[in-house]
């Protein structure tokens, strides 16, 4: 059943996707593209380690994002970065690389949950234009929680002149239909609290009626054609008339929990308002034009809160100073998103924007007039000394306008990867003969099932393999046919342990049936417990290496998991099924379950009558033991004569006297 399961998915995958029957194979095995990328500035300033480094994470999230597996991205002497992409990627895929990354500070607007639009809420009834906020812009339970107002938690700890409270997470108002009504706080929360109690189930919508639903919900005057034009003219980039009835649209549609919406790549007009996602998925935002650029920042640095009266404390946060230019717009910023309205509305945030995905966004609680920010994470969620660091990286990152040049792009050949590959497949082969031949010497008919099972499990694993190709992108690497390879010796052991149990049964003289229950009861303790080492160990491997030992432990995990599928749904029924054929159920002597062979007590009648003699009652090994003993006692020297002064010598002496006496 999981068999044809797992193919049917496949097969359906060929007919109707770009499925295909065979795995992708990872750049060891396929070859693919090569590209050497230089990091350069346009002031020609040297590039640091950590900024070739948070070069290589961007350039990474970009093409995990867009569906690329087996990448390898590397540093060359600390200033070029190497990109291997395996088989033949799009040109698409190849610009997401070439393209330079620019950070952009933009006021925020609206924050929601990372889902698209509910349309359950439109098929009650809601009417958007009276409650907008009745309209939840986000499937995630998570977006109809009240919204929270980063100034108000802040309110009992004021900030000090410079200092940005980092409440990143807090959500704001969801996008009105009429950009030029403002929602009270009250009414943001007062709706959606109410909201899980109604709605307690998820639906599941199709892309048609998640798209009418957002139409329905942006198209304020109901025309049909959602405009992009501002229904007034915006004061400032925190104006709320930005948010126009095509940016609501792309915002209700926009699917941060799908992988390719955090590609990134930027692309963004820096004077439109922009539709984006957090860079964990885990929030989307609608955001204002842009106010400060990346370059604007003279430095960024991490490290534990200094107060103003120079205490230490345990608190982690970011310190970051702009240009003089900089510093002068940032103070006209922050003494805007300081005000009471903003404060009020919960929109007194900024976000940074790196590569086109929001990297943070924390709240403005006071004017920063000197150009040196400070921020820290919220009382509830402070930041960690590893958070603390990367956002730090990639403000400096964002510091400074890079480019990528390119040094060279390349076809890599698989010349050597296909050799590997066939030698280790020849070696799988090797293998799998003699755990074949080991099974027939060992258990004659019981290799029956050794065969059968090795046959499921490989075709479990070959099916799985490609149906993950298709659907997650897997590609098959070297050391994941190593991986593959070493199961053959896990999925045998399994067998090993299964049989030897049932033959210890057998020997203690239990009925054959009885003896097969008795012995997988025994023997699935120890199966379990040897897998559950295997698997945990292939976790262990996965989440601390890198590069291709991550690939052999996939399929080691992977391997374990069908192992144990295979053994209790297939090898344990098929052994059920056997005993209680003739062959394997009357314990032929080529089954290799017969109990006088297997040492087994044999009872003393011997049916119709007839009665067994105590020769023929004897087990195998107690055969083996008498046939030793007696070689043994046959094989030792007879006794030495016995000497005068012996008792057994003397009580000789008396009797051969006698008799000689009585001969006289």
């Amino acid at each position: 059943m999981l068999i044809a399961i797992v193919f049917g998915s496949v097969a359906a995958g060929t007919k109707w996707s770009d499925a295909t029957w065979t795995p992708n194979l990872a750049l060891d095995l396929e070859g693919g593209t090569q590209l050497i990328l230089t990091p350069k500035t346009e002031d020609g300033d040297p590039i640091t380690a950590d900024q070739v480094n948070e070069a290589i994470r961007i350039i990474r999230q970009r093409v995990d994002a867009s569906g690329v597996a087996e990448a390898e991205i590397t540093s060359q002497g600390g200033q070029n970065i190497v990109v291997a992409l395996p088989g033949t990627p799009s040109e698409e895929t190849l610009d997401l690389v070439r393209r330079s990354a620019q950070m952009r500070f933009r006021p925020l607007l609206v924050e929601a949950g990372p889902g698209q639009i509910d349309p359950a809420q439109l098929e009650a009834g809601t009417d958007p234009a009276a409650d907008p906020t009745a309209v939840d812009p986000s499937a995630d339970p998570t977006a109809t929680e009240p919204a929270t107002d980063p100034a108000t938690e802040e309110t009992t700890e004021p900030a000090a002149d410079g200092v940005v409270r980092g409440t990143v997470g807090a959500e704001t108002t969801p996008p009105s239909d009429d950009p030029t009504t403002e929602q009270p706080v009250e009414d943001a929360t007062e709706e959606p609290t109410e909201e899980p109690t109604e709605e307690p189930t998820a639906t599941t919508y199709t892309p048609e009626e998640i798209e009418a639903a957002a139409m329905a919900a942006s198209d304020a005057n109901g025309d049909g054609v959602l405009s992009n034009e501002p229904a007034t003219e915006p004061t400032s980039a925190s104006d709320q008339a930005w948010i126009t009835e095509q940016v609501t649209y792309d915002f209700y549609m926009l699917d941060c929990t799908d992988p390719a919406n955090l590609v990134g790549g930027g692309g963004d007009d820096p004077d439109a308002p922009l539709v984006s996602c957090a860079d964990d998925g885990t929030a989307k935002y609608i955001l204002g034009p842009m106010e400060i650029a990346g370059t604007e920042i003279s430095s960024a640095s991490s490290g534990l809160q200094v107060t103003e009266s120079g205490t230490v404390t345990n608190d982690y946060v970011v310190n970051i100073e702009f240009t003089s230019a900089g510093g002068e717009t940032f103070a006209e910023v922050t003494e805007r998103l300081a005000s009471p309205e903003l404060q009020a509305n919960g929109t007194n945030r900024f976000a940074m924007v790196l590569d086109g995905l929001v990297i943070s966004a924390p709240s403005v609680t006071a004017q920063i007039p000197n150009g040196e920010a400070q921020i820290s994470g919220s009382s509830a969620n402070p930041f960690t000394r590893e958070e603390a660091t990367a956002l730090a990286n990639q403000l400096n990152f964002g510091a400074l306008p890079i480019t990528f040049e390119v040094q060279s792009e390349e076809q890599i050949s698989a010349t050597l990867g296909t050799e590997q590959l066939e030698r280790g497949l020849l070696a799988g082969l090797i293998g799998l003969i003699l755990v074949v031949i080991y099974s027939l010497f060992q258990y004659r008919g019981l290799a029956i099932v050794t065969v059968a099972s090795l046959i499921v499990a490989g075709s479990l694993v070959y099916g799985v393999i490609a149906l993950l190709s298709w659907v997650q992108g897997y590609r098959l690497s070297l050391p994941g046919v190593a991986g593959l390879i070493v199961a053959i010796g896990i999925t045998a052991d399994s067998f090993i342990v299964y049989f030897e149990r049932i033959r210890d049964e057998v020997r203690e003289g239990r009925r054959l049936d009885a003896a097969v229950e008795e012995g997988w009861k025994r023997a699935r303790r120890t199966i379990l417990a040897s897998d559950a080492v295997n698997l945990l160990a292939a976790v262990v491997l996965y989440f601390l290496a890198v590069g291709g030992v991550r690939g052999f432990a996939f399929t080691l995990g992977l391997t374990t998991i069908i192992d144990l599928v295979v053994v209790v749904l297939f090898t344990h029924p098929m052994v059920q099924l056997l005993t209680r054929t003739k062959f394997f159920g009357e314990g032929h002597r080529l089954s290799g379950l017969d109990p006088e062979h297997l040492g087994a007590t044999v009872s003393a009648y011997k049916g119709r009558g007839r009665f067994r003699s105590p020769e023929e009652r004897l087990t195998i090994a107690e055969r083996k033991r008498r046939d030793a003993e007696s070689a043994a006692s046959a094989a030792s020297p007879e006794p030495a004569e016995d000497s005068p002064d012996d008792p057994g010598g003397d009580s000789e002496s008396v009797t051969s006297t006698s008799a000689k006496d009585g001969e006289k």
